[in-house]
């Protein structure tokens, strides 16, 4: 899963980058609102954290202008300012979640994988397709109950499958949420991790449209 962290405070964004990283998101950052607005307006991400107190626009506007522009990634809005009037105003503006500052990264990551989940159409953190079981909180892929070692990077491929297991995903759809633009993205990547998945899951348990991409074997 792939998230983008909009924070100007370089303490606090670090302290983003680390927590969402370890609850299994590919982190990017960026500083200020204009970065902010290009990068969510042309880049796929499946979170964005956005800070309201921003330079050169402020998080208020970045956002408005995402809606506006048909941007349709969950937004967890952080702010230092306490007004319900002002929550209530970046609510209305298109965010899907609220938290102010000084906050608890238990919590943050709490309704960060909550607003993944609902995004997704998936409200519950276990995700049941078939024998397969992705545990999206404790990061935990098991097969009839008995729990699979998988990377970071294998975690997610299955996780995105489990939350989009009603379609089939592209490989390149996969690539942009596995990585960060500051990885070299390769077109047999995908390919690559999905190989070693069947190796450790079972070589039902994954599918492949010829063309159009992978999905759940159970899911279809």
């Amino acid at each position: 899963m792939r998230a983008l962290v909009v924070e100007d405070d370089a303490r606090i964004a670090s302290d983003l980058h680390r927590a969402l990283a370890s609850a299994g998101f590919r982190v990017e950052r960026v500083a200020d609102g204009e970065t902010a607005w290009f990068r969510g307006g042309t880049e796929t991400y499946d979170l964005i954290v956005l800070d309201l107190g921003l330079p050169q626009l402020d998080g208020l506007t970045v956002l408005k202008r995402w809606r506006a522009e048909g941007v349709e990634c969950p937004v967890l809005v952080l702010t230092a300012r306490g007004a319900w009037t002002e929550r209530v105003e970046g609510i209305d503006a298109g965010a899907d979640d609220y938290l102010p500052k000084p906050f608890r990264m238990e919590e943050l990551l709490a309704r960060a994988r909550a607003l993944v989940r609902r995004a997704g159409g998936r409200g519950a953190a276990q995700q049941a397709v078939g024998d397969l079981s992705v545990d999206l909180n404790r990061m935990i892929v098991a097969l009839r109950g008995v729990p699979v070692a998988v990377t970071p990077l294998e975690f997610r491929l299955v996780a995105y499958l489990a939350l989009h297991r009603d379609r089939t995903v592209p490989p390149t759809e996969l690539l942009e949420h596995l990585y960060g633009d500051e990885d070299a993205k390769e077109a047999n990547a995908v390919e690559a991790i999905v190989a070693r998945l069947r190796r450790k899951l079972g070589s039902g348990v994954i599918g492949t449209r010829r063309g159009f991409g992978y999905y759940l074997e159970a899911a279809e």
